[in-house]
């Protein structure tokens, strides 16, 4: 990967959204399908589905009613239960109205770019990352700068630091879509170092395989970063931990000043959250931390099996996860990884383009890990084979 910067206007002087979304956004159209007979190995979707406890609270909640109208900043006992819960974690004080609960993480995420960013802006995106910040970054009409992680996966923090005398914004995936890098609490403190210097910058910290660490790693949230705590803002979800990605619940943490902000453009867009989906929310939280780390080990299995299955296969390279359920995949070969992943899609897997994912992301396809041990040996097969033929 290069350490090159590049810098994308997304016309902020058009006043059409809907355009400036259109050309910035590399998402696929086609995302969710999957053709008859075909392995998918393309969505972040854990495949055992959502535990029997919390569904059932939902159930109870329904039957008892809960289908009114709540807080539209969430949930008063949700929000503390998230204080209680990140307090302990993070071991900084957390409130509850530092939160605002979301329609799903990617609410969160619209809602905190369109409150504190303006057109014209300029926010640095560490890449190769989650591709849905370009698309929320042009309909406010900010400047995308992409800066390309280093070759070892590590954060470029020389470059972001000449970078952030002009930027309002740093976007970080931790751990990282699509490569499954978690970030050291080494560069994650240099990150705080900068902030400071800069006390107009923010940080959004998109967090949401936070509890999807492997080998041990101890991985640092921007929340335990107390010297520049005013200046971040930290996005998760209840889908990847819980399993509940259909439920679409998420939510922010950020200082007062800032949630404030947040909640108001949250609320302005969606309303109140589903009160019964709060309710099994609750449930969900309680699951014990054992659960967890098993969780977290059945996906660093699957890794085990994609390393196994691709290391030492000439033409095919990459840095092994270190959390999250994705590996990105360099496939030496002339062809565009958008040529790849149709090639992939005609041999009967389906991958996601690593363009997606940011300049640096081209030759590269993302796999999906998040799917039984048995589908995913027989779409690794199918995967090399394809491979084997355009290297």
């Amino acid at each position: 990967m290069t350490s090159e910067k590049t810098f994308v206007n997304y016309g902020s002087n058009s006043s059409d959204s809907a355009q400036r979304i259109l050309l910035a956004s590399r998402r696929p159209a086609s995302l969710g399908s999957t053709p008859a007979g075909a392995i998918a190995l393309s969505m972040g979707e854990p495949d055992a589905g959502t535990p029997s406890p919390i569904v059932e609270a939902a159930v109870r909640a329904l039957r008892n009613g809960r289908t009114r109208y709540t807080n539209l900043s969430g949930a008063p006992e949700l929000r503390r239960s998230l204080a209680e819960r990140l307090t302990v974690r993070s071991g900084q004080n957390v409130s509850p109205e530092q939160i605002v609960v979301t329609h799903g993480g990617s609410a969160g995420l619209a809602a905190s770019i369109l409150a504190l960013i303006n057109p014209g802006d300029q926010v640095l995106i560490p890449e190769p990352t989650y591709s849905l910040y370009a698309d929320h970054l042009a309909m406010v009409g900010a400047e995308a700068i992409w800066v390309s992680n280093r070759a070892d996966g590590t954060l470029d923090l020389e470059r972001l630091a000449r970078e952030a005398a002009d930027t309002r914004m740093i976007i970080l995936c931790n751990p990282g879509n699509p490569t499954g890098r978690v970030y050291s609490m080494a560069e994650l403190r240099e990150l705080a170092v900068i902030l400071e210097a800069h006390p107009h910058l923010l940080l959004l910290s998109d967090e949401a395989y936070a509890d999807i660490v492997f080998d041990g790693m101890k991985f640092l949230s921007a929340l335990e970063l107390p010297a520049v705590a005013d200046q971040v803002i930290c996005c998760s979800t209840f889908s990847k931990t819980y399993a509940m990605t259909g439920w679409r619940l998420g939510y922010v943490v950020a200082s007062r000043r800032l949630s404030e902000k947040i909640n108001l453009l949250h609320r302005t867009i969606n309303g109140s959250i589903n009160t019964f989906v709060q309710d099994a929310a609750l449930i969900a939280l309680e699951t014990p931390a054992e659960h967890l780390r098993a969780m977290a080990e059945s996906y660093q299995a699957r890794r085990d099996i994609v390393v196994a299955k691709l290391s030492g296969i000439p033409g095919l390279s990459m840095l092994p996860p270190q959390g999250a359920f994705y590996a990105f995949v360099k496939i030496d070969s002339v062809l565009t990884s958008d040529e790849m992943t149709a090639r992939f899609a005609a041999a009967g897997v389906i991958v996601r383009s690593g363009s997606e994912f940011g300049p640096s992301g081209e030759g590269h396809v993302r796999l999906s890990f998040a799917t039984d041990p048995e589908n995913l040996e027989l779409g690794l097969d199918r995967f090399v084979d394809a491979a084997r033929n355009f290297m």
